[in-house]
């Protein structure tokens, strides 16, 4: 298994939030329009998700060259993000020279990505066989999507990442007390797998993940 990373934990915790009031708010209801993972969710209102998700310039490019220098990519080189949502970061990691790929199952967010790196996202499910070839990618990244998968799933998706990438990096939501678990289940929408720091790095060994990971924490 690889490193502890923190490459968004400053983009998560800048964001403030009212766990109990989402979760007496309908929350079975948003949980339902959630899972749609369509326009309600990233751009309809705040019970269903992001409540608008925009693109503003430079957001995530702190996260882009910290992960360019990390892991020593260079100019042209590929990297896949499983889950890719509007791919801001793809977009980010676009501008600063690289080849990249992307999929997620939301039609509304791969149609909202930028115009430039539209042509190399698709629609596919994280959990399915990719249709890439072994070590095909410089860096293979996945943020905030495995943890909405089951355990099942989680295996077949950690063995894809770990197949198709020559480094890989994966973010979770996770917790580490009483506290966060209740915050994270107040909050959470489309999480299937709520586990710990210990039981997530138990999977990532036990499906043979060798790359690097990150926990968002619901402080």
């Amino acid at each position: 298994m690889g490193k502890l990373r923190e490459f968004v934990t400053p983009l998560h915790t800048s964001t403030s939030r009212e766990y109990v009031a989402r979760m007496v708010d309908e929350k079975v209801h948003c949980m339902l329009k959630a899972k749609e993972y369509e326009a309600d969710y990233w751009d309809g209102d705040r019970r269903y998700g992001y409540g608008g998700y925009r693109y503003m310039p430079g957001r995530w490019k702190p996260v882009a060259e910290a992960m360019i220098e990390e892991y020593g990519l260079k100019k042209g080189d590929k990297i896949l993000d499983v889950g890719c949502g509007k791919a801001y970061l793809l977009y980010e990691l676009h501008l600063l020279g690289m080849e990249v790929h992307g999929f997620d199952i939301s039609e509304h967010g791969l149609a909202d990505a930028k115009e430039e790196i539209r042509d190399n996202l698709f629609n596919h499910r994280a959990e399915k066989p990719y249709p890439f070839a072994d070590n095909e990618f410089d860096l293979v990244i996945t943020l905030n999507t495995l943890h909405n998968l089951e355990i099942f799933d989680l295996k077949v998706a950690l063995e894809e990442i770990e197949r198709v990438g020559k480094n890989k990096y994966i973010c979770v939501e996770s917790y580490r007390n009483e506290l966060e678990q209740f915050n994270l289940q107040c909050w959470a929408l489309t999480c299937e797998s709520f586990y710990t720091k210990r039981a997530w790095e138990w999977v990532f060994d036990h499906f043979g993940y060798t790359g690097d990971f990150e926990f968002i924490y619901f402080e």
